[in-house]
């Protein structure tokens, strides 16, 4: 026999994905990880540790490269991406990574004069002389436009996720906008992908050109992530810059990005194959 109504069901929201697992957490002002954690988070370049200040302006050096570098490569497709609705979506995404490299050059310009010098380092880079290679190798096809934004802006999101609610209160902030641009990026280069598998020449290309575009930039891709040992971005965890080793960025990766190639047709190349860094 009953023993009277069912309790109503709890009210409580699921409890989320903790920051280290990828999820997300409402805003805060103390340091969430690190050997620093639980105290305020740093607000002015001013107050940061001499080691902080540099890693932080290293690592916005090469953030805004990539995507100074990301805009001459698209430049070229500008005009020639194959439907109205491709040629948008890469204005968005070109306008996008300027954006996104005025940010990082904004928290660059709190650092003074050795900020400057580092803007002013960047402005004068070329196509070919990037720090990553991955920005330095021309898109030569479509296919070229797909497989990259599928691929490699797909690393800079989880660099950028990597950042949330960091130590430095002005780098955490700039975060939600730009993972939110970045997404358009990455749904634009898998549906190229995906059409070209599916649709061949009614949309453009092949299969076997998608497929040969995979593995063109997939090592590039997970050559980003750094090296697997690599001291500075234990540093930056303990410091509560970054959340994650290049290791376990690069294995959350790999688990994502299998799927999503087999789901449309495509092969995931061998991780080891034409790497540069490991």
């Amino acid at each position: 026999m009953s023993g009277g109504p069912n309790p109503p069901a709890s009210t409580q929201p699921p409890a989320s994905k903790s920051l280290k697992d990828g999820g997300t957490v409402a805003p805060v002002r103390e340091i969430l990880w690190g050997t620093s954690a639980g105290v305020r988070k740093y607000e002015s370049a001013d107050e940061l540790p001499p080691e902080m200040a540099d890693l932080i302006m290293k690592l916005m050096v090469v953030q805004s490269d990539t995507e100074f570098a990301s805009i001459q490569q698209h430049r070229p497709w500008l005009d020639s991406a194959p439907t109205l609705e491709d040629r948008w979506v890469q204005a968005r995404i070109v306008a996008d990574e300027a954006r996104h490299a005025l940010q990082g050059c904004r928290i660059l310009r709190d650092f003074g004069e050795e900020g400057q010098k580092r803007i002013d380092g960047l402005l004068r880079t070329q196509e070919g002389q990037h720090k990553l290679d991955a920005f330095n190798i021309p898109f030569d096809s479509w296919a070229d436009v797909g497989a990259f934004t599928c691929l490699v802006d797909r690393v800079g999101v989880y660099q950028l996720r990597a950042f949330q609610e960091c130590s430095y209160g002005p780098l955490a902030r700039a975060m939600p906008l730009m993972l939110s641009e970045e997404q358009l990026h990455l749904n634009f280069g898998y549906n190229i992908l995906r059409r070209m598998v599916r649709e061949g020449e009614r949309y453009y290309g092949s299969r076997e050109e998608a497929q040969r575009a995979v593995n063109k930039w997939f090592p590039r891709a997970l050559d980003m992530f750094g090296h697997s040992n690599s001291r500075t971005s234990r540093m930056a965890i303990d410091l509560g810059v970054k959340r994650w080793t290049n290791e376990e960025a690069r294995a959350r990766y790999l688990a994502e990005v299998r799927p999503l190639l087999e789901g449309i047709g495509l092969s995931m190349p061998d991780p080891m194959t034409d790497r540069r860094i490991l």
